[in-house]
C-alpha cells in the first residue's frame, strides 16, 4: 500500500506538470527522473500548487500546511532549481517552471553531491534523445516554439548590410538584463557523464533576469556583470556555438551556447527539422557559387547540417564540390559565414519575417491555444483568478489574429470573452 501512495504522489506531480503547456509526457523514465529530484511528499506537495505565482501562503492553503511548513518546502524546492522565486512588491511569489527549458536543465547546471547526477544524466539521455515523445512534445507540437536563434553577430560584418533588431541580438539581451546567471551547460554535462561530450566550453550557460536572480540567489548559477556576459558571448563566437535563447522580444531568461552535437535544440533541429522545431533568424545565407572553392568549411561547422558538398559539375575538375544550402532546415545563424574564406557566402533577409512573440505570457498563451489548452491557464482549479495574470492573458487574446481568436474563445467557452472579442473587432 506505501508502494502505490508512492508512487500515486508521483503520477499526481505528473498530471500538475502537463496542465501547462510545456508538459513531459508519462513515462517509466520519467517517474524514475521526478524520484531522483522530488521526495514522495515534495512530489505530492508541487502536485497541490497553482500554474499561476503563488505565495507561502497560498501555498500552506492549498497544501493543507501551516505556513512556517510550507516555507521550509518551498526554499528547499528553490535551493535545488526545482521552483524559481521572485520578489514582487516586497513580496516572495514562488512559480514551478516547466520541466524544459527549467528544472530538468537546473538540475545539471551546477556540480552537486546531494543526487546521482550520472544516474540523472543516462535516465535524461534516454527520455530525450532514446524516446520520442518528449522531443516531440517540446519542440514540434505547436506553431510558436519555446526557442529561438540569435544571429551570429561577428556575421555581421563584410559588408552584410541587414536590418538586424536589438532583439534579435544576443549582445542587447546581455547588455539590458536586470540579473545576469552563468552555469553549467546541461546538454554538454549530460553527456560527459556519458563519456559522449565534445571539448566546447561547460561553463556558458547563461540565464537572465528574474530567473537568474532566483538561481544565483540559490547559487545554481554564478552572478556576472555585463562585462564577464559579453566576454564570455565572444569566447562561445570563437567556438562556433549557436546563440538559443527564449522565443520572447522583452525580457529573455535564457540563452544556450549550443553545439550541434550535444545540445537538445541542435539535435531536434537535425532530427526534426522539417517540423521546424526551433524558431529561425530572419535571415539566410546565399551560396555565391564563383567564389565557393568546396572546402567544405561551411559544411563542417553548420550545426544541423543544413550545408552539404555537390558536384561543380566542371568539366575541366570533375572532382571539384560546392556548396549547396537546404533552405528548409537552415537556421540562419550565420556560423557558415565566417568560416568561409574565400567569402563564398553572404546573408540575405529571408522573404518573410519569423513573428518573435513579445514576452513570456505571450508565447505561453500562444502555445496554450495552440495545443488546446487555454483553460488550464484560465480555469487553474488550484488556485483563485489572479486580475494581474487575467488582463495580461486577455491583452494578449484580444491581439491575435481572428482564427486564433476563435481558438481561443471556444477553449474559454465564455460569453464574455465572446462579447469582449465581438466589440474588439467593431472598434
Amino acid at each position: 500500500m506505501a508502494h502505490l501512495t508512492v508512487r500515486s504522489a508521483y503520477k499526481n506531480l505528473v498530471d500538475r506538470l502537463n496542465k501547462f503547456p510545456q508538459g513531459a509526457p508519462p513515462s517509466e523514465l520519467l517517474y524514475k527522473i521526478l524520484e531522483i529530484l522530488f521526495t514522495a511528499e515534495e512530489a505530492e506537495f508541487v502536485s497541490k500548487l497553482s500554474i499561476k505565482p503563488f505565495t507561502a501562503e497560498r501555498a500552506a492553503r492549498l497544501t493543507n500546511k501551516s505556513i512556517k511548513e510550507a516555507e521550509t518546502i518551498l526554499e528547499k524546492l528553490a535551493s535545488r532549481g526545482i521552483l524559481l522565486d521572485t520578489g514582487i512588491d516586497g513580496k516572495s511569489f514562488y512559480t514551478l517552471p516547466p520541466p524544459m527549458a527549467g528544472f530538468f536543465e537546473f538540475s545539471m547546471m551546477r556540480i552537486r553531491k546531494d543526487i546521482d547526477q550520472e544516474l540523472l544524466a543516462e535516465l535524461f539521455y534516454e527520455y530525450l534523445n532514446v524516446e520520442d515523445d518528449f522531443i516531440k512534445e517540446l519542440f514540434t507540437n505547436s506553431e510558436t516554439k519555446l526557442g529561438r536563434v540569435f544571429v551570429n553577430e561577428p556575421a555581421l560584418v563584410n559588408g552584410n548590410k541587414l536590418t538586424v533588431l536589438d532583439y534579435e541580438k544576443a549582445s542587447e539581451v546581455i547588455k539590458t538584463a536586470s540579473h545576469i546567471g552563468v552555469g553549467i551547460c546541461y546538454c554538454r554535462h549530460k553527456m560527459e557523464h556519458l563519456g559522449k561530450a565534445c571539448d566546447a566550453p561547460m561553463e556558458i550557460c547563461m540565464t537572465f533576469n528574474s530567473v537568474a536572480s532566483s538561481l544565483v540567489k540559490h547559487k545554481v548559477a554564478r552572478q556576472v556583470d555585463v562585462k564577464e556576459g559579453t566576454d564570455l558571448l565572444q569566447v562561445a563566437y570563437d567556438k562556433n556555438l549557436v546563440q538559443f535563447g527564449e522565443n520572447v522580444r522583452e525580457k529573455v531568461s535564457f540563452i544556450c551556447n549550443c553545439c550541434g552535437c550535444c545540445c537538445e535544440a541542435m539535435l531536434a533541429a537535425k532530427r526534426f527539422g522539417f517540423l521546424n522545431p526551433v524558431h529561425t533568424t530572419n535571415y539566410l545565407p546565399v551560396i555565391e557559387e564563383e567564389k565557393c572553392n568546396g572546402c567544405g568549411k561551411c559544411v563542417e561547422v553548420c550545426p544541423v547540417e543544413a550545408m552539404s558538398l555537390v558536384s561543380a559539375n566542371n568539366p575541366e575538375k570533375p572532382k571539384m564540390k560546392k556548396a549547396r544550402l537546404n533552405e528548409e532546415i537552415c537556421l540562419g545563424c550565420g556560423l557558415c559565414i565566417r568560416t568561409c574564406k574565400p567569402e563564398g557566402l553572404k546573408l540575405i533577409e529571408r522573404g518573410q519575417r519569423v513573428i518573435t512573440p513579445l514576452n513570456s505570457t505571450h508565447r505561453v498563451v500562444m502555445t496554450a491555444i495552440e495545443k488546446g489548452m487555454l483553460q488550464n491557464l484560465i480555469f487553474d482549479s488550484q488556485a483563485l483568478w489572479n486580475h494581474r495574470v487575467m488582463a495580461a492573458i486577455l491583452g494578449v487574446i484580444l491581439k491575435l489574429p481572428p482564427v486564433k481568436q476563435g481558438l481561443a474563445s471556444e477553449q474559454f467557452k465564455s460569453r464574455y470573452l465572446e462579447r469582449l472579442l465581438t466589440s474588439y473587432r467593431s472598434n
